[in-house]
């Protein structure tokens, strides 16, 4: 291996370390790949009835708009979402100031989905991308819906979107390909 390949080697790998890291920030708050599922906190653990958990106040409320800003609400929704607790996820969308974020739409789309109301949460999904059409996780969602309607070729092209915005090493990516497969996924 000659010096300028081992520095050029050396530089690559730096490179992808740093971009791996900033992807990895990115992940946790970015609106295209905030696919991984959130960790269980106080409202899922203890709260009840669509409460949410007042780190402020430590104990369990009932959320509003104006105790949390769409941040927490939306972190919130995700939580009840991923713990199959479909209307709490909905109620607590619907609090969110910007009914427009990509994040809110798309988050009303898979819980109502997940919750039997598949042409309302493709509506959401739609309107999601519609905001942003780079939104890999919203078409990784109605990818996986469309699946679920039979409409193979629909969700063939929304993976290929994905792909396509440069999300085929993401969890959205390869979340829909395994739903595409046969496979059971969220």
């Amino acid at each position: 291996m000659t010096s300028s390949f081992r520095h050029l080697s050396r530089l690559s790998l730096a490179v992808g370390f740093a971009f791996g890291i900033a992807t990895t920030a990115l992940a946790a708050g970015d609106s295209n790949d905030d696919t991984n599922p959130p960790p269980k906190t106080q409202t899922t653990k203890t709260c009840t009835g669509g409460k949410v958990w007042d780190k402020t106040k430590k104990e369990c409320v009932n959320p509003k708009k104006s105790s949390f800003n769409d941040d927490d609400l939306y972190q919130f929704a995700r939580e009840f979402a991923y713990a199959g607790q479909y209307d709490n996820a909905i109620t607590v969308l619907n609090l969110a100031r910007n009914q427009n974020d990509p994040r809110v739409l798309n988050y009303l789309g898979y819980a109502n989905r997940k919750a039997g109301r598949m042409e309302l949460g493709m509506s959401y999904y739609r309107k999601a991308l519609q905001a942003d059409e780079n939104y890999i996780l919203a078409r990784s969602y109605m990818g996986m819906a469309l699946v679920e309607q039979g409409d193979i070729q629909g969700a063939r092209v929304q993976l290929v979107e994905i792909r396509d915005r440069g999300g085929e090493g993401t969890w959205a990516y390869r979340s829909l390909l395994q739903s595409l497969n046969g496979y059971k996924t969220y």
